[in-house]
């Protein structure tokens, strides 16, 4: 039972942020999922962390960005997960977790959420000549029987950078709704 004056608890969300050029622009994520009355934690991977604004991020969140391990005995500096949202997922990070490769927190998280039943959308961002390799196509086929739920970005041109005005980082939430327990 819950207490007449207790705040309600928002469920928890993580977002998996990685290593490429319009990382720096999760904060629209995580205000879109604020205004759905969720709270966020980020989790950068090792080399996606050099991409953040890590003071504006963590004062959005109110909540330590997480890179690294815990050491034993350390406490959880997030509550758990209710869903996670990766964006901008890059080929690597797609193609490890595609593959249950654990070698950092991040893909360590990705990989436990599946066993778990964490409801989990992603959004790649690549470009036309790493979608076009046989690995990735074969890893969106293992994410999606794993049901994660795939954006709908189209890959740039290589060595264009550039779709950041394509990227809708709201369709992670938009992808994760319909999988929420209402």
């Amino acid at each position: 039972m819950t207490e007449p004056n207790a705040p309600e608890k928002k469920p928890f969300l993580y977002v998996v942020v990685c290593a490429c050029g319009i990382a720096g622009h999760v904060g629209r994520l995580i205000a879109a999922a604020q205004e759905r009355h969720w709270d966020v934690g980020v989790i950068a991977t090792p080399q996606g962390l050099g991409f953040l604004d890590t003071e504006a991020i963590q004062a959005q969140t109110g909540y330590p960005i997480r890179s690294a391990w815990r050491t034993p005995g350390e406490a959880r500096p997030l509550p758990p997960a209710d869903a996670i949202a990766v964006a901008p997922a890059t080929f690597n990070t797609v193609n490890k977790w595609a593959a249950g490769i654990s070698d950092t927190l991040a893909l360590g998280v990705l990989c436990e959420a599946y066993g778990m039943g964490i409801p989990t959308a992603v959004l790649p961002y690549l470009n036309t000549a790493q979608a076009a390799h046989p690995a990735y196509r074969r890893s969106l086929d293992q994410l999606r029987e794993m049901d994660v739920r795939i954006g709908s970005y189209e890959p740039h041109r290589p060595k264009a950078g550039g779709g950041a005005d394509r990227f809708r980082w709201e369709e992670a939430l938009e992808l994760l709704e319909p999988r929420l327990p209402g």
